[in-house]
């Protein structure tokens, strides 16, 4: 799979253990997405994002919000001055699933 391809996905619902991605899975997907990591729990993926100011600081998080909307797939995130920590994670999986590694290719090309 590409960066392209899984950002041409959908989100769908996932509920249930069945769903939760194993180890080798969540590694082969951290590997398409550049500066992306396991949050320290281990159930989460982040990264930081930079800005030049507040105001383009605030222009993607809206812009993110509205992605998270309309795939029904909401981040936690971390506002700063001139950053954005976003945290994925499918709390209905106990973990991460593919719906976590589609929201963060689509704040890759939101960012790009």
């Amino acid at each position: 799979m590409t960066l392209t391809e899984l950002q041409s996905q959908s989100c769908r619902p996932r509920k249930g253990k069945e769903h939760a991605l194993d180890s080798a899975a969540i590694d082969a997907h951290l590997k398409l997405l550049p500066g992306w990591s396991r949050g320290e729990d281990g159930e989460s993926i982040v990264k930081t994002f930079r800005f030049e100011d507040f105001h383009r600081t605030m222009a993607f998080v809206n812009a993110l919000a509205w992605i998270a909307h309309a795939q029904d797939h909401h981040p936690d995130l971390e506002v700063g001055y001139a950053r954005v920590l976003v945290r994925f994670s499918t709390h209905d999986v106990g973990g991460l699933s593919l719906n976590d590694f589609i929201c963060a290719a689509r704040t890759e090309a939101l960012f790009s």
